[in-house]
Formats: structure tokens, C-alpha cells, sequence
């Protein structure tokens, strides 16, 4: 039974975690009067008593298409050491960088200031936890983290060294996709190198699919994003896949629902070529992009449960998911990202000797 409070869950997360030294400068960005305010105020108190100057900088509640505060986006451009974004939905998106994007030192396009940092010029460690919950937090966050960043990274090693992953489900799922030039990437807790960040709770291993590879059928039974908040599924949603693009949604309420949410993606993009000034060519990029295959991850937090919060559902052990949208190697940009879990999976990697190898049998890991 976990006895941690908030303020231990707070303190294990800046050092296990975030690795904070002191006179580091931290930035937290939350949204006022809600849950994700007393996690943000925890980590805050925290970080103060172990000799960081941290801020604390408010805005409303952003969904995944709205536009952060300017006041957010110039405190992120202050570069502080770390940024932690306990957020109720997202941080919101930069709107200068939607019109001119910025190229990181890694040669890849960036229209977010807190990616470009992060990711493009590694000034910064990060963590952001959409729509944490006290609760969630406490429960998920104290973990052995040694031994999930072991998993993490013999897990990271066999996909690196793949070409394609096949995935088939009790539920029906039956999709492969090419992993060539793609690597994967760890969300397990370690973010103590500038250039580092993740979910917390964390507890996944993620990769991109290669462009346009995706063939096949993926049925959601778990949890899936929405728009408006995730979803518990009732209803399976078969998603037909062809040329690594979303061409089909079958199902009850829930599919109806992922349907107009992948609309509003193109429709966000069109917008935002009279709106903010986006080329029209980046904007169409950005719009068939919403239909996109983003992302396969694999969940390993042995504390998550499937409650219709993505932030931990997508980290259950057991479980993969898949995510329509924007993926993470900045290649397919688009407005949404839109995660959605399958249950008891078998995940068979293809090796380029030909062989295969069985990470995963009806949810059960085998590494």
C-alpha cells in the first residue's frame, strides 16, 4: 500500500526524477483553482525547500488546440533550467512558432518554443502531466525507477535494432508498420540531462512509426483522447489504416467522436492560415497530417490502471497504444495527438536478419 503524501510524491519527482540541483532556476506552469494547481503548488514548495528558484506562472485551462498565454511563452523563453508543465489539459501552442517556425541545432523544424528548447537545442529538462490528478499522483509517481528504466532500455534496444513491429490483439487488432531509421524513446523517469523530459507519472517506451508505413486495422478497447477529454471505450473503434493514414472510423459513439476530432485537426490548420499567417502549404501539411500515425508506445508503470485519463493510461503495464497526429520525430507535424490504448496485445518485432522476436504476448512482457 503506498503512504507517500503529495509533498513526498513532489520530492521524489524533482530528484528521482528531475535530477534538481541547487540555485537551479525551475518554471512551473499551471492552471488556478483546479486539482492540477495543488500538484503544481507541491512541486513548487518543494523545489523552494531544496534551494531552487522556482516560479510559479498561471494561465486558464488551454485544450489542445487553443494558444498559450504570451505571458507563458515568454517565461519559457527565459530558458530556465527546468520546466514543469502541470497542466489540466495542455501547455498550448506557440503561435509565433506556428507562423515561423524555428530549426533546432538538430536540423529539425520546431513550432513550439518549449520543444525547440527541449528537444532541438537541449537547453532544458522537462516533465508535463495533462490533466494529473492528486490522487494519480501519489499512487504513480513513487516507483522503482531503477528497475523500470532497465525494462525501459532493453525494450528501447530491441526496437532500435528492428525494422518493422507487427501488433495483433484479442480485440482485432492487426497492424504492421516500418521502424527503419526511427528510434525509440524512453518516458521512464529520467529527465536529469538538459535535453531530457517525459510524462509524470512516466512508464512507456515510444516510437514513430516511418512515414506513411502503417497497413492495416487497429481496434481501440481501451481509452482513447478526445478533444473535449479521453474516453473510457465502451463501444470498440476500428480505425482502418492505409499508407500510414487513418482512412477509416467504425464503431459506436466513441468512433463519432474520434471522427470529428480528426476533422477538427484539418479544420484547426485551415484556420490558421487566416488567423496567424501560416503558409498554405504548411498549413495542408498540417491538416492531412491530423489523420497521421504518430506514435506505437508500450505502457509499463505497474501502478497505472485504465480510468479514462490518458496521462496514466497510457502507461499501464499490459497495454500498447497507438496515437493519430503529430508525432515526436517532428516529421509529420499536425494540431492533434490523439492517444488511444489497446488491450492484451502480442507485439512481434521483424529483425533485419529476418527473424522474429516476441516482445509482448497477450499483454504479458517477455524480455
Amino acid at each position: 500500500m503506498n503512504t507517500k503524501s503529495l509533498d513526498d510524491a513532489a520530492r521524489i519527482a524533482l530528484i528521482d526524477c528531475m535530477g534538481v540541483r541547487e540555485h537551479e532556476r525551475a518554471l512551473i506552469i499551471s492552471n488556478p483553482n483546479t486539482e492540477q494547481a495543488e500538484v503544481a503548488r507541491a512541486l513548487h514548495g518543494e523545489a523552494l525547500a531544496l534551494g531552487v528558484r522556482s516560479e510559479l506562472v498561471w494561465q486558464p485551462v488551454k485544450a489542445q488546440t487553443e494558444l498559450a498565454e504570451d505571458e507563458v511563452i515568454h517565461a519559457i523563453e527565459s530558458r530556465p533550467d527546468i520546466i514543469l508543465s502541470i497542466s489540466t489539459e495542455k501547455l498550448g501552442k506557440d503561435a509565433a512558432r506556428l507562423a515561423s517556425p524555428l530549426t533546432g541545432a538538430d536540423g529539425r523544424v520546431y513550432d513550439h518554443i518549449f520543444n525547440y528548447l527541449l528537444h532541438g537545442e537541449k537547453a532544458v529538462r522537462a516533465a508535463w502531466t495533462p490533466g494529473i490528478t492528486r490522487d494519480m499522483f501519489v499512487r504513480t509517481v513513487p516507483l522503482d525507477y531503477v528497475a523500470m528504466r532497465n525494462t525501459a532500455a532493453r525494450l528501447s534496444a530491441l526496437l532500435d535494432t528492428a525494422s518493422a513491429v507487427l501488433v495483433r490483439s484479442p480485440g482485432g487488432t492487426d497492424i504492421s508498420f516500418s521502424v527503419r531509421g526511427r528510434a525509440a524513446m524512453r518516458d521512464d523517469g529520467d529527465f536529469r540531462a538538459p535535453g531530457s523530459g517525459g510524462n509524470l507519472p512516466a512508464g512507456e517506451v515510444f516510437i514513430s512509426p516511418a512515414l506513411r508505413s502503417a497497413e492495416g486495422s487497429i481496434i481501440f478497447d481501451g481509452s482513447i483522447s478526445d478533444i473535449l477529454g479521453d474516453i473510457v471505450i465502451q463501444t470498440p473503434i476500428q480505425c482502418t489504416v492505409h499508407g500510414g493514414y487513418v482512412v477509416g472510423v467504425e464503431g459506436g459513439n466513441e468512433a463519432k467522436k474520434l471522427e470529428a476530432a480528426l476533422t477538427h485537426g484539418l479544420n484547426m490548420a485551415a484556420n490558421l492560415v487566416h488567423e496567424h499567417g501560416m503558409a498554405p502549404e504548411l498549413a495542408l501539411s498540417y491538416g492531412t497530417n491530423a489523420r497521421h500515425l504518430g506514435e506505437f508506445g508500450i505502457g509499463l508503470n505497474p501502478a497505472a490502471r485504465i480510468r479514462g485519463n490518458m496521462l496514466e493510461d497510457e502507461k499501464v503495464l499490459g497495454t500498447i497504444h497507438f496515437a493519430i497526429g503529430a508525432n515526436y520525430d517532428e516529421d509529420a507535424p499536425a494540431l492533434i495527438h490523439l492517444d488511444g490504448l489497446v488491450r492484451d496485445p502480442t507485439v512481434i518485432l521483424l529483425m533485419p536478419d529476418g527473424s522474429e522476436c516476441t516482445i509482448m504476448e497477450r499483454g504479458e512482457l517477455k524480455l
